[in-house]
């Protein structure tokens, strides 16, 4: 009733864009419909409130927002129908632009981003095809349209196969999955638009999406001197310093770049023409700063190799494997191309089949895998096989449908693997899993069990598990047992010829994977990682095992989820004490690296100081006993705080940074005290109670003290001898967390009958407390903005609440931040902080191993240490 639609325009990434006419105002205008995928992730309620703040931008080079809506599930927004062209368009006709042309086109954009940033709205997508031509100036479409998907999308987009940016104009943060860009990002992207103007084609450029985003982590300094002479010294260095690596490098605003491209004497780092020693330099320091900032952003895409190899590149990843399963056997799977996990977990109750993709924020289910056990992957990567619990062999597609059963004898155990010749090969067993039996196989598509190995009976052999199928299709590589019991002491490696049917053994290990440098990995008792050169044609070893690298787990029943692909990524969990405790951040979207590498042993309850330098946590004294230890982070070891009590716990700080709060027994019951971070003075006695305290801390005003007792919740003004205040009448109350306006208290309850996590009024309790987790919810911790709520939901993930500023308490949906179930749901005491700048966590990870190391171009590596 309110546009007709004439024609389509064209299509994008995110929407079909249409000609219509505005039947009220009588005027073309160009009606934009997001993608139906993309929409059922985004939701109509979500995109139309984050879009609101993109209506308001008013600019002579930014295209305004006439309106937006749902019709029939369908979303939209309106915007001018502009006569003319885009630079997209223009650059394919005429490849480059005159440099005067291009220059002052690239300033009416910077200002056009100067005026929109200092509105607090990124556009996030600037490149040629979003810049329309109308009379000689530019104009920015789309502006906010990408953070507004990106928000109300919530850190789904994965799942639709999208991703925000466009690779050729994404700057490194957004190369590596980082959510929370700035003014940074879209100068970045300004600076790689003029480039293509000036020179025909963007600063880095490959025959894939891969291949770019590679380029662009690698950060190698482009010059549009070098391949255009008639562009000036200062337009290139302007250039330079837009499409530098780490953010902090670039221009502090769009509009000092816009200053730069029109002063003649602007230079930054080495001009185009220096010596070749000079440039090598320059390219290795710059390629050390593209490896720091990559270290210190999400990582979300560092498995997007450039072209030719590289070095290794290490990092973590949180694990998600087997959460509820009993460890047997492998877990976890990675496809051919390295980019793919797939891994058993019980996280939703039943254990299933999930899938991740390295580089992206999300893992999937897939559906109709109940009763998961073990998993593997298709020569091709587009399927996943796995045993089910009940000994089945089924088959599920990547691309979705109904899982295939293979063979439903239940005479399936210990592993199977998939061959190029068809066949899938597995350790048999009995139908009540009593008995192990030799290797088998079967047609993927069905058909009688053929056996494939028989136990020599001379060397008291009781089981064949875990094979490897060698690419050649001569042999398969396994795991022998001679114990009933899975004694890893007994467990060796051993080959079978598949011409023959004779099997021999290779040498002691748990587990083994083929690797394509010519070699195989194997996995020892103890956790080592050997190579042993290997011909899979031959079926001989052609040298002695090479130690490669330590501390790979090895599960309880003696076996690895190591994988290794035919790209060279290498994944596997690192060995972690089961009475252990890791200090790690996790950003937003789930990416891991440890706090301090050297810093090991059992710390509980992270806080981090208001500034985000010191790191206050709970950890044995030197005679035993709990005791608070202060970090500061990035240098220098932790050092003792509390020298009294046997007990000390539960630190917090105070709101100026100076003291720290911690619960102590040093009184004979668990009493709050308050000591200068620095030492300099003894600890004193804030509170005393007849009841024993879990936590306590001080509101962000410093005017009360907050406390939690098993009798509830409760608050008392500082300097006061009143008795303190009753905060909630809700049973069970605990784990509470003040608003940094002091306004909300959230906390956690069981009384529903699930532990929740509600929120009501600070202090006076006013009104009804209101539960805002959704299928249970503990550890209630505020971001520093105050507009956002995390908690801990009940299958271990950690979800945020979005608040909406105003008088009233105003939250929406929550939803994960990341699938990775890291934290334990149960814990009474808080796993977790939250940073200053609200972009990453201080996570505390504890009993055994709750990550994934990956090494990316482990080739390179294996070749050095072991040849080939």
């Amino acid at each position: 009733d309110r546009y007709s639609i004439e024609r389509e325009l064209g299509e994008g990434g995110m929407a079909v864009v249409y000609l219509a006419e505005d039947l009220k105002h009588h005027r073309k205008v160009a009606l934009k419909v997001l993608k139906p995928e993309l929409a059922a992730v985004v939701g109509a309620e979500r995109f139309l409130g984050e879009i609101e703040t993109t209506a308001h931008l008013q600019h002579p080079h930014i295209l305004p927002l006439f309106d937006s809506g749902e019709a029939d599930t369908f979303l939209f927004y309106v915007m001018p129908y502009v006569e003319g062209e885009s630079l997209r368009d223009r650059l394919e006709r005429e490849h480059q632009l005159p440099v005067d042309e291009a220059v002052r086109i690239a300033r009416d954009l910077a200002e056009a981003l100067d005026y929109a940033h200092r509105q607090g709205v990124i556009h996030r997508d600037i490149k040629p095809a979003n810049i329309l031509m109308h009379e000689g100036r530019p104009l920015i479409a789309d502006f906010g349209i990408a953070l507004a998907v990106g928000t109300a999308a919530s850190g789904r987009m994965t799942e639709t196969g999208m991703s925000l940016g466009t690779p050729y104009y994404m700057s490194p943060e957004q190369a590596t999955g980082d959510q929370m860009v700035g003014p940074a990002s879209d100068i970045y992207a300004l600076g790689a638009v003029l480039y293509e103007l000036l020179t025909g084609d963007p600063p880095y450029v490959g025959s894939t999406a891969q291949a770019v985003l590679g380029k662009i982590l690698q950060g190698v300094p482009v010059s549009a001197t070098e391949a255009r002479r008639s562009v000036p010294p200062n337009v290139d260095a302007a250039i330079r310093r837009a499409l530098e690596t780490l953010p902090a490098d670039r221009f502090t605003g769009a509009q000092e770049f816009a200053k730069a491209l029109a002063d003649p004497g602007f230079r930054h780092g080495i001009e185009a023409g220096a010596t070749r020693s000079a440039s090598h330099w320059n390219r290795l320091s710059v390629g050390m700063t593209a490896f720091a900032g990559a270290l210190s952003v999400a990582l979300g895409w560092v498995l997007l190799r450039p072209e030719s190899p590289g070095a290794p590149f290490r990092y973590m990843v949180s694990e998600p494997v087997a959460q509820g399963a009993v460890k047997f056997g492998p877990q976890l799977a990675l496809s051919p191309d390295g980019t793919t996990l797939a891994y058993v977990s019980g996280v939703k109750g039943p254990l299933e089949v999930w899938v991740r993709k390295l580089g992206q924020l999300q893992d999937q289910v897939l559906e109709g895998t109940e009763g998961a056990f073990q998993v593997f992957f298709s020569p091709s990567g587009r399927q996943v096989g796995f045993i089910t619990e009940d000994r089945k062999l089924k088959l599920v597609s990547l691309e979705g449908g109904p899982p295939l059963t293979v063979l439903d004898s239940g005479l399936v155990r210990g592993g199977a693997a998939w061959g190029s010749d068809g066949y899938i090969y597995f350790a048999r067993g009995s139908p009540e899993g009593t008995q192990r039996g030799g290797l088998g196989r079967v047609l993927a598509t069905g058909g009688p069990i053929e056996p494939v190995t028989q136990f020599d009976s001379d060397s008291r052999e009781v089981g064949h598990d875990f094979p490897e199928v060698l690419p050649s299709g001569r042999g398969v590589i396994f795991t022998v047992s001679r114990d009933a019991m899975y004694n890893p002491e007994t467990m060796q490696i051993a080959v079978v010829d598949l011409q023959t049917g004779e099997h021999k053994i290779l040498l002691p290990g748990v587990a083994a994977r083929w690797s394509d440098t010519g070699h195989i990995l194997v996995v020892r008792e103890d956790g080592a990682l050997v190579a042993v050169p290997f011909d899979q044609q031959t079926l001989e070893q052609r040298g002695p095992p090479v130690p490669v690298l330590s501390g790979v787990e090895v599960k309880g029943l003696p076996s690895s989820d190591l994988a290794i692909s035919e790209t060279g990524t290498l994944v596997y969990p690192p060995v972690s004490a089961r009475n252990a405790t890791d200090l790690v951040w996790v950003t937003r979207d789930g990416w891991v690296r440890e706090v301090d590498p050297e810093w090991s042993g059992l710390r509980a309850s992270p806080a981090l100081s208001p500034d985000g330098t010191r790191l206050a946590v709970t950890a044995p004294g030197p005679n035993g006993g709990r005791q608070i230890w202060i970090k500061h982070l990035g240098s220098g070891p932790p050092e003792r705080l509390t020298l009294e009590g046997t007990r000390n716990e539960a630190p917090t700080w105070a709101p100026d940074g100076r003291s720290v709060i911690f619960v102590s027994n040093r009184g004979g019951n668990r009493d709050v005290y308050e000591q200068r971070a620095d030492g300099t003075a003894p600890a004193k006695l804030l509170l005393d109670r007849e009841l024993p305290i879990t936590r306590a801390f001080l509101s962000p005003d410093d005017e009360w003290l907050v406390f939690w007792q098993s009798s509830g919740l409760y608050a008392r003004r500082v300097g006061s001898d009143d008795e303190p205040v009753r905060l909630t009448d809700v049973p069970g109350a605990g784990a509470p967390a003040l608003s940094p306006d002091g306004r909300w208290l959230a906390f956690s309850s069981p009384a529903s009958g699930q532990i929740q996590v509600y929120v009501q009024a600070f202090p006076d309790g006013g009104g009804v407390p209101r539960i805002v987790s959704q299928d249970g919810g503990a550890q209630p911790v505020w971001s520093h903005s105050g507009r956002e709520l995390f908690y801990v939901a009940a299958g271990g993930r950690l979800m945020v609440v979005d608040v909406l500023p105003g008088e009233k308490f105003a939250p929406r949906r929550a939803r994960p931040l990341f699938n990775s179930p890291i934290f334990d749901a149960t814990s009474v005491g808080r796993q977790y902080d939250v940073s200053p700048d609200d972009r990453r966590f201080v996570v505390e990870l504890r009993g055994g191993p709750t990550r994934l190391e990956v090494v990316q171009n482990f080739f390179e590596e294996l070749k050095a240490k072991a040849g080939g």
